[in-house]
């Protein structure tokens, strides 16, 4: 590991102003990834500046009846917040299918969205990797892909976004909350995380010493059941082959509002746009996910050995969206 300073300011104004000052600065909370890199060499900061202390550790009621979560906010905070537990069971889901109780007690909110891929090629040094220095090649296209992404990828990068917090944020139309040397600014999380395309270096649309200060989440839709769910290697803790996190309202028989998002698949949460269009007004039936999980899939691409995760997350779509049309029915609500 190389050398580095480290300062911990006290507010998230001076954390901006001391990573601005220090070309090759990063930001450090709970470091559950950072560190990692580090010791891996494929991160080498001159100066870490811990934000772990500032006072953005709240989850606050908004008035319209959504949740403000401040980015130092641990995971295993949130994930058992009552509020998080009754009004978004798909985010605390997808939190607790994150990580062990040791990980989920040690990362944030903000650390948690700008984790980097776990390809086997960004982090081993002795590869060449266009994630870790553009222009060097993607080796993983032609050699141990079978993880990797199967939307979304380019020549250059086939890595995938390895968070199922982020996935279920994507569901949930959430905003993140960025201060940065210009001021404060708001991006939806869909608008986040980036796809390869030529520079797969750059995982979000965050400018250089931008510091993530927290994300709201809107109101839930009055009636609206979510869940999350995750294919794995095994049943302990793992990064998702392919994971769901389906939002639904189903009144009378009929979908009203549908948000999907996929993990696992892409460089980013892939919100299902195309499998929506289909599913809103539809009648809740198989018949209605099955084509609703195909119009989204259609544009998968898959490489040699990873085409097995486009029907894996057809049946794991129409599973969840079966439970929560289930769920809907048994409760006998129209809603």
């Amino acid at each position: 590991m190389k050398p580095f300073a480290y300062v911990r300011p006290e507010r998230a104004e001076e954390a901006v102003e001391r990573f601005a000052a220090h070309p090759g600065a990063r930001f450090l909370a709970g470091g559950t990834n950072l560190v990692d890199l580090m010791k891996l060499g494929v991160a080498g900061p001159s100066l870490l500046v811990d934000v772990g202390g500032l006072p953005l550790d709240a989850v606050e009621e908004t008035a319209g009846g959504g949740l403000d979560i401040g980015a130092t906010v641990r995971n295993s905070d949130l994930a058992a917040h009552p509020l998080v537990r009754t009004r978004y069971p798909v985010l605390s889901q997808a939190l607790l299918a994150g990580a062990s109780a040791q990980l989920r007690n040690a990362a944030t909110t903000g650390g948690n969205l700008l984790q980097r891929t776990r390809c086997p090629y960004f982090q081993d040094t002795s590869k060449p990797c266009n994630k870790r220095e553009p222009g060097s090649g993607c080796p993983a296209r032609e050699g141990v892909h079978r993880d990797l992404a199967v939307l979304g990828h380019s020549v250059h990068c086939v890595a995938t976004h390895p968070s199922d917090m982020a996935v279920a944020l994507a569901a949930l139309d959430a905003e993140v909350r960025l201060l940065g040397p210009d001021g404060e600014r708001t991006v939806p999380v869909t608008e986040f995380h980036r796809l390869p395309g030529e520079r797969p270096d750059r995982d979000t649309v965050s400018e250089d010493g931008e510091l993530i200060t927290g994300v709201t989440l809107p109101a839930p839709p009055p009636g609206a059941r979510g869940a999350y769910r995750k294919a794995r290697d095994r049943a302990s803790y793992a990064f998702a082959l392919a994971s769901v996190a389906a939002v639904l309202t189903v009144e009378d028989g009929r979908i009203g509002h549908a948000a999907l998002a996929f993990g696992g698949l892409a460089h980013k949460p892939w919100r299902a746009r195309a499998a929506e269009e289909v599913l809103r007004g539809a009648p809740a039936t198989d018949e209605t996910y099955e084509r609703a999980a195909d119009a989204e899939l259609a544009a998968a691409e898959p490489l040699r050995d990873n085409g097995f995760k486009v029907p894996l997350a057809r049946n794991l779509a129409v599973s969840v969206l079966r439970g929560l049309a289930s769920r809907a029915a048994h409760d006998g609500t129209t809603r």
